[in-house]
């Protein structure tokens, strides 16, 4: 899921922490989080952090507050900002030390990183009616920022990147989710909305994560021995590569000199140092991309990805958990100590399959709606009607962020008749030659459910003992229950809904939230033993 048409934005190669080290008397710098334009979070002691010389005192003031800090050996230097408010504005933000550097047009609201893989990186400009969005994106209290893509081992302590305000000029390239989300929060809340765009597409989960997190893991440690294994065997297959480029260099130009064709060149692809700074090398990118801004003020997190880990769907299970609590631990944010983060559930994706079938997809989603159960402050966005079957990057990029932004108005921010929480399974018992299933996050009503296009249930599945599932009835009670049967089946133990890569199923609560697909079974699946 590469994003080559953004290479040339989002690239990022050279660091600008080997510019700041090259100093050899270094003025006083700070991370590039920092900058006109930006976005401070309201309510929140905010860390501000920088770099100048070992021993250098910094006072940093922002409207009538003031803190100094000292840079410590290795010249890095922080200070906490008191607690401020979503007031009036823009503000200036100062900070001295030998030099004096000045940040206009500061405001003060709500921040959020806007994180994950392709899904979110996508841009208003690649999404549906990207010329009309554009045409009215005029929110200058609408702020944003990407980080580069920088693939590393090596921890980064800034990065290349700027603050811009939101306009019809400067939206178009930014994450399309991250954008709209941003833009709901905004008219609703009346407050700027800071959005750090993050995203790598096609991205791992465990490139997101610190390497010695998933060492000391006891499942999870395989991810970091495979790759030690591959790290091992490195320099060998870096040499057997680059002998191959010289052969066919010195063949190509004995073709040219005999007019012939000229042979294949090897395959770029083959060249294990793209692997090692690539985007699924355990903690690449947390090295890379996160860490620059880990520490900086912040409400919480939208994320969109999965789709890279499909493959490993029940290793997801410990693993998406596991980055979601790191991240929170890392962040130290005594005011915001366990912040929301909310995600989107994978859409629908590849063909419509008639017959019942096994997915990966459909585990990866299971394990996605497990982690809302394992952390508190944790929401899921179900989007299995938003996908496209030929694409996996659905344009409707306007309504994900909608479901993600219900999630953040009503739990986040209080604000009540929000529904955020799609109807999800709760139990299941035997009745006669069928099974009576009930559910959460839904009333207990007939009236509760709004079956799509046609007035019965689809996409429920039913087996016996056997496994083996076959399509079923479903038919809504009077007390919101579904009633699952098949004549097919004649002692039933277990149901399934929206079980597939890409399933046909009509189930929303009233509010116009899709019902959670799942299974009531824990057979094992096609991924329990993937690694």
């Amino acid at each position: 899921m590469s994003m080559p048409h953004q290479a040339a934005i989002r690239a990022g190669i050279t660091l600008v922490a080997s510019i700041v080290a090259c100093t050899a008397s270094a003025d006083v710098s700070l991370n590039a989080m920092f900058g006109d334009h930006m976005v401070l979070q309201q309510g929140i002691r905010n860390r501000i952090w920088g770099r100048a010389d070992a021993g250098e005192q910094v006072t940093v003031t922002l409207g009538g507050q003031s803190h100094a800090g000292t840079a410590g050996p290795d010249g890095a230097w922080h200070v906490m900002l008191d607690p401020v408010t979503a007031y009036g504005g823009p503000h200036t933000l100062t900070v001295k030390g030998k030099n004096t550097l000045t940040f206009n047009d500061v405001l003060i609201g709500e921040v959020w990183i806007c994180s994950g893989q392709s899904n979110m990186q996508w841009s208003v400009n690649q999404s549906n009616d990207a010329d009309l969005e554009k045409a009215a994106a005029s929110y200058p209290q609408i702020r944003f920022i990407s980080v580069p893509q920088v693939g590393t081992q090596d921890p980064q302590w800034t990065f290349s990147g700027s603050w811009q305000a939101c306009s019809p000029e400067t939206v178009g390239e930014f994450s399309a989710v991250g954008y709209y989300f941003g833009r709901q929060l905004h008219q609703t809340l009346g407050v700027p909305v800071g959005l750090i765009d993050n995203a790598w597409g096609g991205s791992a989960a465990e490139a997101w994560v610190r390497r010695d997190r998933l060492a000391g893991h006891p499942t999870l440690r395989a991810i970091h021995e495979r790759w030690a294994g591959m790290e091992a065997g490195y320099e060998a297959e870096k040499a057997a590569y680059d002998a191959s480029v010289k052969k066919w260099e010195e063949a190509a130009a004995k073709a040219k000199a005999d007019g012939t064709q000229p042979p294949a060149r090897p395959n770029p692809g083959a060249n294990p140092e793209g692997r090692m700074r690539g985007n699924a090398r355990p903690g690449n990118i947390h090295s890379g991309v996160l860490t620059p801004s880990i520490g900086y003020g912040l409400r919480g997190v939208i994320w969109y990805q999965g789709e890279s880990n499909a493959s490993r769907a029940y290793q997801y299970r410990e693993l998406f958990p596991l980055m979601i609590a790191s991240w929170r631990e890392e962040w130290n944010l005594a005011d915001n100590r366990d912040f929301p983060f909310y995600w989107v559930q994978l859409a629908d994706f590849k063909a419509v399959k008639p017959d019942p079938a096994e997915s990966d997809w459909a585990e990866l989603r299971e394990a996605q709606t497990m982690t809302l159960d394992a952390l508190p402050n944790t929401g899921e966005a179900v989007i299995i009607d938003l996908g496209e079957g030929k694409d996996i990057h659905p344009k409707n990029k306007q309504d994900v962020a909608k479901r993600l932004a219900r999630w953040a108005l009503a739990e986040t921010y209080g604000r009540s008749g929000v529904a955020c929480r799609s109807p999800r399974y709760a139990s299941m018992e035997r009745s006669g030659g069928g099974i009576v299933l009930s559910f959460a996050n839904v009333e207990p009503a007939k009236a509760a459910w709004r079956p799509f296009d046609v007035a019965e249930p689809v996409g429920f599945t039913i087996a016996g003992a056997d496994r083996a599932f076959v399509p079923a009835v479903a038919k809504i009670l009077d007390d919101g229950r579904i009633e699952v049967s098949s004549p097919a089946v004649a002692e039933p133990v277990a149901v399934r809904y929206a079980w597939a890569d890409n399933p046909v199923c009509n189930m929303y609560s009233a509010a116009g939230l899709p019902l959670t697909p799942f299974r009531t079974d824990d057979f094992p699946g096609v991924t329990a033993e993937a690694k």
